[in-house]
């Protein structure tokens, strides 16, 4: 490790995937972060243990050395905390090896995107959280949706966890045609939506048939607060990731109403989108 990368950080959103239809292919980056990396460690860091994700991601890339983590975003709860830390392990390798030159590393997301991609097992929550705003991903390929709206994002966070793993064996293997088609329409009409400004749409757009109704069998009191939070004025409202957790989308104006809708035996967070994806810090 030469001398100018003896301590570096990164700090990464988290995020909230899928977006209703948009199946492991969209993701939303939220204002939520956790911070990693190697040399001078904040107070309030911890050493991450070596099978944390961070530490997996930062390895299977060839670095070296121990790691520091800390986190604003719970584990198991539906907001992309192991997308965004093997997003940071992987940013923190190349780091090592290459420098933190951010036109170096701007060249090589799409190669960074891959590995975490592989890593994670699906597209949407890494991508979000290297790339910021809204990102459709599919394959190697990832985009930002462009949106006039800056809506505030509401996140309500039950006790319950959800291993993304096992909620996956719960999906069924094959779909009805008219399911499929179903979501690819309103996939669609989502992202125009949120390119347009579209706010009335939101609500249809983010319909869903092919994960939403089996994952909320589990946790009904989630599918409850998606109808809370739109009685309540949100424009929309999702199962983030696999769950528990439910995101709704509002204007800014009406968060604490909508916030205050949701049951207390929830954590609810007001955040909003984060414009500014996975960036390295000078510490």
């Amino acid at each position: 490790m030469n001398s100018v990368n003896k301590s570096i950080a990164v700090r990464v959103p988290a995020s909230s995937a899928n977006i209703g239809p948009g199946f492991d292919v969209l993701g939303m980056a939220l204002s939520l972060h956790l911070e990693a990396g190697f040399g001078n460690s904040p107070a309030d860091a911890v050493d991450a243990t070596e099978h944390h994700p961070v530490v997996v991601a930062f390895k299977h890339c060839g670095g070296t050395g121990s790691l520091w983590v800390r986190s604003q975003m719970p584990m198991g709860k539906g907001m992309g905390f192991s997308g965004a830390a093997r997003v940071a392990g992987v940013l923190l390798a190349h780091a090592q090896k290459f420098g933190t030159d951010e036109a170096m590393l701007s060249k090589a997301r799409s190669e960074l995107l891959a590995v975490a991609t592989k890593l994670e097992g699906h597209p949407d929550n890494a991508a979000a959280s290297l790339l910021g705003g809204i990102v459709a991903s599919v394959g190697g390929c990832a985009v930002r949706i462009p949106t006039p709206l800056d809506p505030a994002i509401i996140i309500w966070v039950p006790q319950a966890q959800t291993s993304t793993r096992e909620s996956r064996t719960k999906l069924p293997t094959t779909v009805l045609f008219a399911d499929a088609v179903f979501n690819v329409g309103h996939t669609a009409l989502l992202v125009a939506a949120l390119a347009a400004g579209d706010i009335p749409a939101l609500l249809i757009a983010t319909q869903d048939r092919l994960h939403q109704d089996t994952r909320l069998k589990k946790v009904p009191q989630s599918r409850a607060v998606m109808h809370d939070a739109v009685s309540a004025g949100a424009w929309c409202a999702w199962l983030s990731g696999s769950g528990p957790t439910i995101a709704t989308m509002c204007d800014p104006a009406d968060a604490q109403h909508v916030a205050d809708a949701l049951p207390d035996n929830g954590s609810t967070m007001v955040l909003r989108i984060a414009g500014q994806g996975a960036q390295l810090l000078a510490i």
